[in-house]
């Protein structure tokens, strides 16, 4: 354990430091009384609805095991936020009110409001998770002091919440990552706007230490912040993680002296570290997983004569493995939960074990830490948002088909953000149904927001920030969020482009987009009212609520197309390449990240190429996942890669400039009799290696055609031309020029081959 300075030494240092004074040495810490008090605080955060057989109940016995061991009077519980929304099927069935009925039943005390807990919109929770008076639904305190009426300062939630434990008065401060705005949907949070969460812990932590009763007091101070590092420790030590920047590097460093627990959220991140504060002495800063996989601990030596904090551990609890029955049989708590949770799972089997579809193989979000065997993409860890996933372009299929139609929207693309994408389609069965089969529940697990599906109007160059954007603003948590687009789109990007320059071209139904051209998109209402930092959406025209909604829609849509199969090719690669090039040059393309790594996913061996059809390379190997290639360009044509096996296509964004003609033997005088024919040849030096002038070929004798041909790529430049006595019938003796011109070319510019001057006798 760390030993800590006084609240009143870290608050005289705060005041020091704010007036830029020079600090004298501090005088060592008073020794610790010897009858202290011991706090048990525990915490979880992102608990996302995790109602399920055996899990639940053992989160329970985690927490119930704890307070037996140090008293429920010197135990407090508490949650960093995100308790609902995102949800297992048995809580989502319910709008989580069985996960609300859980919490009340473990006697949560406090929890910071999460953004999820902002899903179905403010009114939603204010009016019917929390609720009022009679009608008060969770008994815990939401807190949230930096969630505030628009235009103002005004907190629309408590900010903080006092309790005592063990004699020890425990502040509880709550607050929210600010970005919340950009993960939620707009409409629901109108009227709303969040500030930075340290600064609303700071203005609450001083009213709670400045010695006022009125304005309130405790003698130990709480932070709850759902914001957090997204490095885990270990490996990540706190100062990498603080090295890092970012709301964690804000939250360790400035977050007043006068708090004396930080607990995170939101970044699902594991870490039980002990930070130091600004005068001396250390603080625990506590984020425990997610799902309800572990609790967060930290004990408190409190003196209770002066309300110090003198001594303090920190420490994750990971969730008993002890079996549920014998837990239920030990603590009533722990039976109540057990009692909860078989009504839930027992209403979601008879919903969600209906089978409504079949899959063929797995559809899935992109995984990280797996790895190619026998070819195709295996392990790891799901929903890595940086990259494109067969789940993903697969519900984005499903938002067009369910919103082509003008009734509802007239959409021309589908488009899903990843975080909207919460579990897998998996071939394995996950209960008592067979192979392949997806149930109701499976379905709803992968889209359980519950978002209205919406459509708007998008310019070409719209589309195009939107595709930028998918790189978010400079400090966000993830700093890049890979869309989900229905099959009819595909593009390319450099990554090492400039910013709002990264997108290099984009095609819709094969065809290349144009700043000017307009597309209806089709998406969840989180995504098109401007969320995940996507804020192009939000500019878009004559937007429509379809009046449908995700699940229901996606369902459906999973039902028609049964039995549903993966597509594995990909939508965005990355292309570098000069933007212009001329016919008959060598070319060079550097392409990259060809690979899915959703699970199943094939690994790409080859490359073929063609330019306006014609193949020109084939067989090009790919090493993981990218090649270089130099190709020589026969025509004007598309040049299109195709990945093989996932079949991914890929047009390169560049603009081919037809070449210039070299004709040999261009100016040729002849003597010939009249009437008879006269054979020449025209003759073009290649336009590059292996590369010659193909097109139509006409003999001009003033305005007049007298001859027509066709120069193909297999006569190499070369064609023998006859004008026979009737092409040279009407001319008597004297000089005829004619000229031979090549008039059309799909890879040369117009061009003379030949002068042939006739003298007639």
């Amino acid at each position: 354990m760390t030993t800590d300075t006084s609240r009143a030494g870290r608050l005289l240092l705060a005041t020091i430091l704010g007036a830029g004074l020079t600090l004298a040495p501090l005088a060592a810490p008073p020794a610790a009384a010897a009858d202290t008090v011991t706090i048990n605080l525990l915490n979880f955060n992102d608990f996302h609805g995790r109602i399920a057989a055996n899990t639940t109940v053992q989160f329970a016995g985690t927490i119930e095991k704890s307070r037996a061991q140090y008293g429920e009077d010197n135990t407090i519980l508490l949650s960093a936020g995100d308790n609902i929304g995102a949800s297992l099927f048995a809580s989502a069935t319910q709008n989580d009110q069985p996960t609300i009925d859980v919490l009340n039943a473990l006697d949560l005390k406090a929890a910071a409001v999460g953004n999820h807990e902002f899903d179905k919109g403010w009114a939603d929770l204010r009016d019917r998770v929390i609720g009022s008076g009679a009608g008060r639904n969770a008994a815990w305190d939401y807190l949230g002091a930096n969630v505030y009426t628009s235009g103002t300062t005004t907190p629309v939630l408590p900010e903080y919440a006092i309790y005592t434990v063990d004699g020890i008065t425990v502040g509880v401060i709550g607050a929210v990552t600010g970005e919340t705005p950009s993960l939620v949907s707009p409409v629901g949070i109108q009227g709303l706007t969040f500030g930075d969460p340290v600064e609303a812990v700071n203005r609450v932590a001083a009213r709670l230490s400045d010695g006022n009763a009125a304005n309130g007091e405790a003698q130990v101070i709480v932070a709850e912040y759902h914001e957090g590092s997204s490095l885990n420790a270990p490996p990540a030590t706190l100062d990498e993680a603080v090295a890092a920047g970012g709301a964690f590097a804000d939250i360790v460093e400035d977050t007043s002296p006068a708090v004396d627990v930080i607990f995170n959220g939101h970044t699902h991140t594991s870490y039980a570290l002990s930070a130091p504060v600004a005068g001396g002495g250390t603080r625990p800063v506590v984020q425990a997983a997610s799902y309800s996989d572990k609790v967060g601990q930290v004990l408190l030596d409190v003196d209770p004569a002066t309300g110090e904090v003198v001594d303090h551990s920190q420490s994750l609890i990971t969730r008993t493995t002890d079996a549920p029955g014998d837990l239920v049989a030990a603590y009533p708590r722990v039976a109540e939960v057990n009692t909860i949770v078989t009504a839930a799972l027992a209403h979601a089997a008879k919903v969600g074990d209906t089978p409504i579809a079949k899959v063929t193989r797995d559809i899935t979000t992109a995984f990280s830490g797996g790895a190619y065997t026998n070819g195709v993409y295996t392990g790891g860890s799901r929903d890595d948002r940086s990259k494109e996933s067969t789940l993903g372009n697969l519900v984005a299929n499903a938002l067009l088909k369910t919103l082509k139609s003008k009734t509802v929207g007239g959409a021309q693309i589908g488009v899903v953000n990843p975080g909207g994408l919460r579990a897998e389609l998996t071939y394995a069965p996950s209960g008592a149904e067979k192979k392949g089969v997806v149930t109701y529940a499976e379905a709803n697990s992968v889209l359980p927001f519950v978002n209205n599906l919406w459509t708007t109007t998008l310019t070409g160059a719209q589309l195009k920030s939107v595709l930028e954007e998918q790189w978010q603003p400079d400090g966000a948590q993830r700093p890049y969020l890979q869309l989900g687009l229905s099959a009819n789109v595909r593009y390319t990007y450099d990554a090492s482009a400039d910013r709002g320059s990264r997108i290099t071209g984009i095609w819709v139904n094969g065809k290349r987009v144009t700043d000017t051209a307009t597309f209806r998109v089709g998406g969840f209402s989180f995504l098109l009212a401007g969320g995940d930092n996507f804020k192009t959406f939000a500019k878009g025209t004559d937007t429509r609520d379809s009046g449908l909604v995700d699940y229901q829609a996606w369902i459906d849509y999973l039902k028609k197309q049964s039995p549903v199969k993966p597509s594995f090719a990909k939508h965005a690669v990355q292309v570098q390449a000069a933007p212009t090039a001329t016919v008959g040059q060598e070319y060079p393309i550097s392409i990259s990240n060809l690979n899915l790594t959703s699970l199943g996913s094939p690994q790409n061996t080859s490359l073929k190429i063609t330019v306006g059809g014609r193949t020109v390379a084939n067989h090009v190997a790919v090493t993981d996942g990218a090649a270089d290639v130099t190709i020589t360009l026969p025509n004007r044509g598309a040049v299109v890669i195709e990945a093989r096996p996932s079949g991914t296509k890929v047009t390169v964004p560049v603009t081919i400039q037809k070449a210039t003609v070299t004709a040999f033997g261009k100016n040729e005088s002849r003597q010939v009799r009249k009437g008879t024919p006269v054979t020449f040849r025209v003759q073009t030096a290649p336009l590059g290696a292996g590369v010659w002038v193909t097109g139509t070929v006409k003999v001009y004798i003033g305005s007049r055609v007298v001859a027509k041909t066709t120069l193909h790529r297999w006569n190499f430049g070369t064609k023998r031309i006859t004008l026979t006595k009737s092409d040279l019938r009407r001319y008597g003796r004297g000089t005829v020029v004619a000229t031979a011109k090549l008039v059309s070319s799909s890879n040369a510019e117009p061009a003379d081959l030949k002068v042939l001057t006739l003298t007639i006798t």
